[in-house]
């Protein structure tokens, strides 16, 4: 009787190892088909357009004019920002500081060139200036 039910149980294994295995198809095929299929060329031409409207104003001729220079830096707890200049800066000057968060106007109080005080700077310098708010990197600077 045990010999019977051992060649049962061997057979029962023959047959399932027999039995084709499911393969899972792989998310990348599937998504390789659906990535075939083309826009009409209308929403893509409108699409363009749309990209081509959204493009940032530049400065006014009036704002390049008086243009001064970038931040490049700010120090926190000195409150201090170091300017690139473009143009000729002196202290007593008024400039006003413009840029994603940042927009005010102030007197240049004090500058510095490596720790060193000065009254006037010229094109090409960079400078540390106190300022009375933060500033960012890239805010212009223009002369108010």
């Amino acid at each position: 009787m045990a010999k019977k039910k051992r060649k049962a149980a061997a057979k029962k294994r023959k047959v399932a190892a027999k039995k084709p295995i499911k393969r899972k198809v792989s998310k990348k095929v599937i998504k390789r088909k659906v990535a075939k299929k083309r826009q009409p060329k209308k929403t893509i031409k409108r699409a363009r357009a749309a990209k081509k409207a959204t493009k940032k104003p530049g400065l006014t001729k009036q704002e390049k004019a008086d243009l001064i220079g970038k931040v490049t830096h700010y120090f926190p707890k000195v409150k201090a920002g170091v300017i690139k200049l473009k143009a000729p800066l002196t202290v007593g000057d008024k400039i006003k500081i413009k840029g994603h968060t940042t927009d005010f106007t102030q007197n240049v109080s004090s500058m510095q060139i490596d720790r060193v005080p000065i009254n006037s700077a010229k094109k090409g310098d960079e400078i540390g200036v106190l300022v009375i708010s933060r500033v960012r990197r890239n805010d212009t600077v223009f002369k108010a």
